[in-house]
């Protein structure tokens, strides 16, 4: 099963990146254009909620996030200085007003342990257990609107530094190093929660796709 095109799926199609193309952008919130701020949200709006759902796992939080960080955006754009990208530069602020967000909860949701539910493997780091393949079933056209439901699920439960990492990598389709910029991290370290996450999405699907399997076969029988 490809982690990344069922990650794909939840919008139809990974986002496309954008880097040179911002310059433009910018240059029109530096001159305070009274059309910058609308082609701002127009550009990276469902990006940047998207980023946001996936740290505060809430809507009304995630929407709350990103007005807060496109305000910052409009009134902190004389402090992008172009040393990275644009959009990585947005994506920093919109996770640093996420992770705000989260810290400002008085009732924090548990988040699951990882090291808990992540797939055993054997002395040579190798699956314990042989993995099953899915790809049928979630390719079937019928299923894929309850794919892409257990799929937000799956990723909901995630530790937000997880769900972070997961959301850029294969949903917004930006690179190891460009979320390492974005989020102040070591490329080793994205990698390794990239890694584990998909480790996790994949067993949490494996378990609803199992028991779809098992349903079907009952019926047939």
């Amino acid at each position: 099963m490809n982690l990344q095109v069922v990650c794909g799926q939840i919008e139809g199609a990974s986002a496309r990146r954008g880097t040179d193309r911002d310059h433009d952008l910018v240059d029109a919130l530096r001159r305070r254009d009274s059309l910058a701020a609308e082609r701002l949200v127009s550009r990276y709006g469902e990006r940047a909620y998207r980023l946001a759902r996936g740290i505060t796992g809430d809507g009304p939080d995630a929407e709350e996030v990103v007005q807060d960080a496109f305000w910052a955006v409009v009134r902190k754009i004389d402090g992008f200085r172009g040393e990275s990208a644009f959009g990585s530069w947005l994506y920093r602020v919109v996770a640093n007003a996420a992770y705000q967000k989260l810290r400002g909860r008085q009732n924090r949701r548990r988040d699951v342990s990882l090291d808990e539910v992540l797939p055993l493997f054997d002395e040579r780091g190798r699956h314990a257990a042989p993995a099953a393949d899915w790809s049928p079933t979630v390719d079937n056209p019928a299923l894929q609107a309850e794919v892409r439901t257990e799929l937000t699920a799956a990723i909901d439960e995630l530790p937000a530094a997880y769900r972070t990492v997961l959301v850029l990598r294969d949903i917004e389709g930006q690179s190891n190093g460009e979320i390492a910029e974005a989020l102040g991290l070591s490329i080793a370290l994205v990698k390794t929660r990239v890694h584990r996450a998909r480790l996790f999405v994949r067993k949490r699907l494996g378990h609803w796709l199992t028991t779809i399997a098992a349903t079907a076969t009952a019926r047939a029988s």
